[in-house]
Parts: C-alpha cells; sequence; structure tokens
C-alpha cells in the first residue's frame, strides 16, 4: 500500500488559472473521492498526477517518491488509470489479448499467458475473451477489461476517472462492486473522480468538495447522510444530491 501527497497543484493554460495550489493527502490503502461540478478541475487533477499533462507546478509524490522523478518504467509500474469511457480507451482494432499483452511486451514481463489469464479473472472475464474486439464486448465488458489492463503491472495505485459514469445504469453497480472487491483484495490506494455522491458514498473513505479548481472541503463519507459540510457550496452539492435521491 502506498499513499498520495498533492502539494500545491497548480495548472495555467494561458492566463486562466485551472488549479490554482491544490493540496491534499490520501493514506496507504484508502479510497479518496474528488467531487465537484463539471469543470472543477477534478479530472485535471488525475491528469497532471499521471502526467498525461506535463506542464503543472507543485509536487505529486506516491508513498515517498516523486512522480517526475520516476522513471516511466517505474511510474507505470506503481500508478495506472482507468477511463471514464472504456470503448474510446480500447482500440477498436485491437484484440483483448493485445490490449493486455503490450504493457507486458513494452516493460520485458515474462508468463504473459498466465498474467493475462489471471488479469481476466480478476476482473470477472473468462480466458476465451483474449481473441475478442472490444466491439463484441458489453459497455460492462469493455470498463472490466480497462480494469485488466491497468491490473496488468500490478500497480499499488489506481486513478479512477469516472468509471462508471459512461456504463447502463445495470452494470455500474457490478463495476463498483468489482473495484470494492479488487481495493479489500489487492490493497489498492485509489484516487477516484466522481459527480455521484452516492458512489462517493459507497466506495470512498473521505472525500474532497472542488469548486473553480479549489479544494473547498475534505469530508469523510459519514457527511453525506447529514450533510455535515461547512462550507457553503459544499453543502449545497450534498443537499442537492440528497434532495434527488430522496425524490428518486
Amino acid at each position: 500500500m502506498k499513499s498520495i501527497t498533492v502539494d500545491k497543484m497548480t495548472i495555467r493554460f494561458g492566463a486562466l488559472t485551472v488549479l490554482p495550489e491544490v493540496s491534499f493527502t490520501v493514506e496507504p490503502g484508502e479510497c479518496f473521492g474528488l467531487v465537484g461540478e463539471s469543470g472543477s478541475g477534478k479530472s485535471t487533477v488525475l491528469r497532471c498526477a499521471s502526467l498525461l499533462l506535463e506542464k503543472w507546478q507543485g509536487r505529486v509524490l506516491i508513498g515517498d517518491r516523486d512522480v517526475r522523478e520516476m522513471k516511466r518504467e517505474e511510474r507505470c509500474r506503481t500508478v495506472q488509470m482507468v477511463f471514464q469511457d472504456p470503448y474510446g480507451s480500447l482500440h477498436p482494432r485491437h484484440s483483448i489479448r493485445t490490449v493486455l499483452s503490450e504493457p507486458l511486451k513494452i516493460h520485458g514481463i515474462g508468463d504473459r499467458e498466465a498474467r493475462m489469464a489471471r488479469a481476466l479473472s480478476d476482473v470477472g472475464l473468462p480466458e476465451d475473451f483474449l481473441d475478442r474486439y472490444p466491439h463484441q464486448l458489453s459497455g460492462g465488458q469493455r470498463q472490466r477489461v480497462a480494469i485488466a489492463r491497468a491490473l496488468i503491472m500490478e500497480p499499488d495505485v489506481l486513478f479512477l476517472d469516472e468509471p462508471t459514469s459512461a456504463l447502463d445504469v445495470s452494470v455500474q453497480a457490478e463495476i463498483i462492486n468489482l473495484l470494492v472487491r479488487l481495493r479489500a483484495e489487492k490493497g489498492f490506494t485509489y484516487l477516484m473522480v466522481s459527480h455521484d455522491l452516492a458512489v462517493i458514498d459507497y466506495m470512498c473513505d473521505r472525500f474532497a468538495v472542488m469548486q473553480a479548481g479549489n479544494i473547498v472541503e475534505v469530508l469523510p463519507r459519514e457527511a453525506i447522510l447529514g450533510n455535515g459540510a461547512s462550507d457553503p457550496y459544499a453543502r449545497e452539492l450534498i443537499g442537492a444530491s440528497l434532495t434527488y435521491e430522496q425524490a428518486m
């Protein structure tokens, strides 16, 4: 298990400051959520921390290692990301075998067949899916493959960028339960972006509310049910979610 430390993360696009010195910590083995309205900077935090965006200031530590000081091979074996849209994150002309074997080839890891079979088993898919293509799978199955691809490098940390929002409601619970089980079995540390406070309530130990690139409050999961936030925006966000849930 490894901790995550985000220290004064700042990124600007021209004259626009998207993240103004964002800081928070995630304990080893914790699931920490980032919530807020669209454009609040949630996914940008993940993209900076994973170095998908590089021109930012501040530091991100995984354990005691600065992500910028890690060699690419070390970083890929330590941190992996699961994206929002599984169809968009999987190459349509690559078989599942190619999707899972490519990182193993790049990093010179042997025992590939066994590792691929184990990764599929971990996400509840049979080994014969290796010879299928993304268009032959349902949305939930594609997301399971995307999670298997993240698992194949045996990382310590997973970044989850709204991993269920592109899925049918009927399969969202399956993927959420899968992620909960994997964390319990493998001791992952999760940093999760979601707009759905019900998902945060189910999965996360703590969460940060973001507004216009700022973290306005960090709260325990228990603060959702009784709306225990003190910041006005955080209270409004949680209150709106609770009202919607009651209306449903």
